[in-house]
């Protein structure tokens, strides 16, 4: 064996993609989404499949192991080996040939499933094999595993999709595998390739009854090669479904042909629920007759993490009635959607029919709630797909893990198999989630371990052995959709057979004699349950560290801060490329370095030693943040609840105490207290913008790019006109006048004081309790890691707003990243109840208006100023649910159009998009869909963005000026009063 040197020599020297070596990169691709942890020698990039073909090359020259890999999502430990990962997934993702009248598609293996099926939508096709991880899984990854998804019932498998594949031999020899007839006469390949399928072939024939009599007769049986394939029985027989499956142990793949469907257009679901879960298993081998696309498992522990969790809980809210134990997702979708609603009323019918009604007892209780709308159906399709992440979201120690998970058993089985599972798990302790495909008996089932704990890593093993024997006394596949991996390929014996198990390992060794291609799965794999291959090896330590935020909700070192960053479990929810903002730098680079989960794996890596000494602090550490922009929308929708944005305020405060402070973090951390001083000398200060020696300097010194333009100083400066203002017997309110508005743009303050005494209230301005200094949330602090300070900050606006707060007064905010700091990091900084009071009545301009709309209060003459208005939303708006009054406020303007832009982050993300080493990833932010959308804008359509960054970047990007929506309101009052119209907003217009 040459040692890892040579390898990254050769590599470097004859690749043109990203040759990644040093421990932190190894670091972040030694998981997937299971529980083993292995790290590689090292991992290629590659730009074209060419390069990744020379990689595999001088792999094998070096004796390297190759691993390809898409997302990395996988359950079963199939993309982590200890030799060479090729990372398929940045740079060979285009479909290459398209055939839509006959249904059928080329694509290289790095395509995202979500990607594709965007691309195919605009033909009238798809790709049906719906797997929940659809965002970042990759069609290579979901043909090495045999993926399925939650409409097999009707679409079949991968293998059942896939028409062909070409694919390199571990020797370097490229062959196209399809179908063949078993004499090869129409094969136009070279010898070695006939002689190889000639071999397969023979195979299949000779070990044609053995097949016939050990495999498992289900559909979702994924586990061992697909011998199957093979026999006379299949002729004319395809070769690439050998391939299926075989989880990159037999070839590399570098292109797969899928056969394509028509999309659905018309679906009805209904939400059969059930108040005992094993009359929920029961009934669905009968629900199935009326030949619904799918028929999913939710069970009590999903619906109830599910309501914890913010993104899901409205959806919770309309689709389930009562306390249920289960509820099965039945989903129809024929064409005519008449056929769908009478399949649905039939539903209903059944379900009186099997003896269930809303007035049983708890046993029978049950009975369908409808749901045709299809927002409605979205919301329950993306809770279902997350279910994964919904069950990991428990913060404990013990997680649901995934080692029996995807266990299939034939229908009439299932209840009973489930049931005698759940007393599995009892018998060793522990309970267990379920959940996911009851149509095709196979469901996710996890019980809850801590693997940290060596009496619970016993536990998984006996679970796994009894579960195992259970599915073959049903005649069942313990790999039913996620394959074999490093978890369930040590058990293919007992479940195939001695002889079978033999007949895979000379498939193995014909495809691959110097076991190259990923070893150690589906053959010769090691004990699954082997503690030295786990993520929390049995020296696995974290040391006590000091933290500046409040952890305490998780478990772990660093006051919980352990327990936070092992949220992840690097399904990879943040790798998706469109709806949603998360993560807008991955979206930026497709880097694994630049998304949530490579973050949160390099951070538990650094806390627990496995990253060298003060690796928190290190260079290294900062590289790998670089480039997160705090956007929180991994808070909102990690389905785990991973906050990198509060996250990086302790790494960052690691820092600065270890490292000290740059100028450029003294610039903008301390800005509000250098605030009126640069006010006062504004036209000195605003030399640095029109003098290209001056950018170049602040670039060289301060680390601020030449190419971007500060926010220009003013001297009129935003001053309260008076302690309040407005009517003496207004309701009362208070405005916080941020610190960016106050001295960069006044006029949004002055329009937010003028809708707000225009609509009757009465406006408190509050004073510092000492000093001149206006208030300040300490975000700019925040971001610099001068946690202290952002503290101090926070104590003197505390000490303002409670007065307020306590007697139930709201406090108005208009830059929605200060605003919302009172309802996130100050109650990581103070949990009295002067800060609960502050926190619990802050509320965005927006927020406010549209409460005191829909209660009747608001009264507001306004007036017609555009036709359209275009909205870009701030991040941190979208995080905490506080987007959609935006759009609903607008809707109140007469004969206004309110489109919204679907955007992720702007870039610009407060002192991101001016840092000389940031702003080129701030700008493809930026241009990902943000700006090219404002550029199609015409003249007369107003661009709205409540982030003062967000302005800042549209008028970079455009030469647009975007305006807050108090603006917007503030011009709709005076073309009211021009006009001498009025048009009050009540509770019945603010539906409007």
């Amino acid at each position: 064996m040459t040692n890892a040197s040579s390898l990254e020599r050769r590599l470097r020297s004859e690749l043109t993609g990203d040759v990644l070596f040093d421990a932190f990169s190894r670091g972040r691709y030694a998981t997937d989404a299971s529980f083993y942890q292995i790290m590689p020698a090292g991992v290629v990039v590659p730009r074209s499949m060419d390069e990744a073909l020379r990689a595999l090359a001088i792999a094998r020259d070096e004796g390297r192991k190759v691993t390809p890999r898409g997302g990395g999502t996988s359950q079963c430990g199939q993309t982590v080996n200890d030799g060479l990962v090729v990372d398929l997934s940045k740079h060979l993702n285009r479909i290459l040939s398209l055939d839509v009248e006959n249904r059928t598609c080329v694509v290289e293996p790095g395509i995202v499933l979500d990607d594709l099926n965007r691309q195919l939508k605009k033909h009238g096709l798809w790709f049906p094999v719906d797997v929940s991880t659809a965002s970042r899984a990759t069609i290579g990854g979901m043909a090495g595993n045999n993926s399925c998804g939650g409409r097999s019932l009707r679409y079949g498998t991968m293998r059942d999709n896939t028409l062909s594949m070409e694919a390199a031999l571990a020797d370097g020899t490229l062959a196209r595998f399809g179908e063949v007839q078993r004499d090869l006469s129409e094969v136009n390949a070279g010898e070695a390739t006939l002689a190889l399928f000639r071999d397969m072939l023979d195979l299949g024939a000779r070990e044609a009854e053995e097949i016939a009599a050990r495999f498992p007769k289900v559909q979702r049986r994924v586990g061992g090669y697909n011998l199957d394939a093979l026999t006379p029985r299949n002729a004319p027989n395809n070769m690439a479904h050998l391939l299926v499956g075989s989880e990159g142990t037999l070839a590399f793949t570098t292109k797969v042909e899928l056969k394509l469907w028509p999309v659905i257009r018309n679906k009805a679901l209904g939400v059969c629920h059930f108040g005992s879960f094993y009359e929920a298993m029961d009934a669905a081998q009968h629900l199935v007759k009326l030949k619904p696309i799918a028929v999913e498992l939710v069970d009590r522990t999903m619906i109830a993490l599910g309501r914890d969790i913010a993104m899901f809980r409205p959806i919770i809210g309309a689709a389930i009635k009562g306390d249920p134990d289960a509820v099965l997702v039945v989903e129809f979708a024929e064409e005519d959607q008449v056929d769908n609603l009478e399949r649905l009323k039939q539903l209903t019918e059944l379900m009186g029919d099997l003896g269930f009604g809303w007035n049983n007892d708890k046993r029978r209780w049950g009975g369908v709630v409808e749901i045709t709308e299809p927002a409605l159906q979205g919301g329950i399709a993306d809770f279902r797909a997350a279910g994964l992440n919904v069950m990991m979201s428990m913060k404990q120690e013990g997680k649901p893990v995934s080692f029996v998970e995807d266990c299939a058993v034939p229908l009439p089985h299932l209840a009973d198999y489930t049931a005698r599972l759940n007393e599995v798990f009892a018998k060793h302790g522990t309970s267990g989630t379920m959940y996911a495909h009851a149509s095709e008996g196979c469901l996710h089932v996890r019980p809850v371990l801590n693997l940290k704990l060596e009496k619970d890593v016993k536990a998984m093993r006996a679970i796994a052995e009894e579960a195992f024997a259970l599915v073959r006394e049903y005649k069942g596949s313990h790999s039913g959709e996620h394959g074999d991996g490093l978890v369930r390929s040590e058990f293919h014996e007992t479940m195939f057979g001695e002889r079978l198990v033999a007949d895979f390992r000379d498939v193995k060794h014909r495809f691959d004699p110097d076991n190259v291609l990923n070893p150690g799965k589906i053959v010769d794999a090691p004990k699954m349950d082997d503690r030295s291959l786990f993520r929390f090896r049995p020296d696995y330590r974290v040391n006590e560290l000091k933290t500046k935020l409040d952890w305490s909700a998780w478990p772990g070192a660093g006051g919980g801060f352990q327990g936070a960053i092992e949220m992840c479990n690097n399904n990879g929810a943040c790798r998706k490329l469109e709806g949603g903002v998360m993560c807008p730098s991955y979206r930026a680079t497709r880097n694994e370095k630049d998304v949530t989960r490579g973050r949160a794996n390099t951070l538990r890596l650094a806390i627990s030693g496995q990253l060298g000494p003060d690796a928190l602090a290190s260079d290294e550490m900062m590289e790998t943040l670089k480039l997160c922009v705090s956007c929180k929308a991994c808070r909102h929708e990690c389905p785990t609840g991973v906050d990198m944005a509060k996250m990086k305020i302790e790494v960052l405060a690691a820092r600065a105490a270890s490292h000290g402070l740059t100028l450029r973090d003294r610039l903008v951390g301390y800005l509000p207290r250098y605030a009126g001083l640069a006010s006062r000398l504004a036209p000195l200060v605003n030399l640095r913008n029109s003098s290209p020696l001056l950018r170049k300097l602040f670039e060289r010194f301060a680390g601020i790019s030449a190419r971007r333009a500060l926010p220009a100083f003013r001297r009129d400066v935003f001053v309260p006109p008076a302690d309040s203002v407005g009517p003496e017997t207004g309701r009362e309110v208070v405005l916080f006048t941020d610190t960016f508005n106050r001295i960069y743009e006044r006029e949004t303050l002055d329009a937010a004081l003028r809708v707000l005494t225009a609509g009757g209230y009465r406006v408190h301005l509050p004073k510092p309790a000492s000093g001149n200094r206006p208030l300040c949330c300490g975000r700019t602090f925040l971001s610099a890691g001068l946690v202290d300070e952002a503290k101090a900050e926070l104590d003197r606006l505390v000490a303002a707003f409670a007065p307020f707060a306590t007697r139930g007064v709201p406090i108005i905010g208009l830059e929605p990243s200060c605003l919302l700091t009172l309802r996130d990091e100050l109650s990581s900084l103070r949990k009295d109840n002067d800060a609960k009071a502050v926190g619990a009545h802050a509320l965005t301009f927006e927020e406010f208006l549209v409460r005191e709309a829909e209660a009747g209060r608001l009264q507001l003459p306004l007036g017609t100023v555009a036709d359209r208005v275009m909205v870009h939303g701030h991040c941190h708006q979208k995080s905490f649910g506080a987007f959609k009054p935006v759009e609903q406020v607008l809707r109140l303007i007469p004969g206004l159009k309110v489109e919204t832009i679907e955007s992720s982050c702007c870039g610009m993300a407060g002192a991101f998009g001016y840092g000389a080493d940031t702003y080129d990833a701030s700008i493809e932010m930026a241009e990902l869909s943000l700006l090219p959308a404002v550029r199609r804008a015409d003249q007369a359509t107003l661009v709205v963005a409540d982030g003062t960054s967000c302005r800042h970047q549209i008028h970079d990007g455009t030469q647009r000026e975007a305006l807050h929506v108090a603006r917007v309101l503030a011009m709709s009052l005076d073309r009211a009063n021009t006009s001498s119209m009025t048009s009050p907003m009540t509770k019945e217009t603010s539906h409007g």
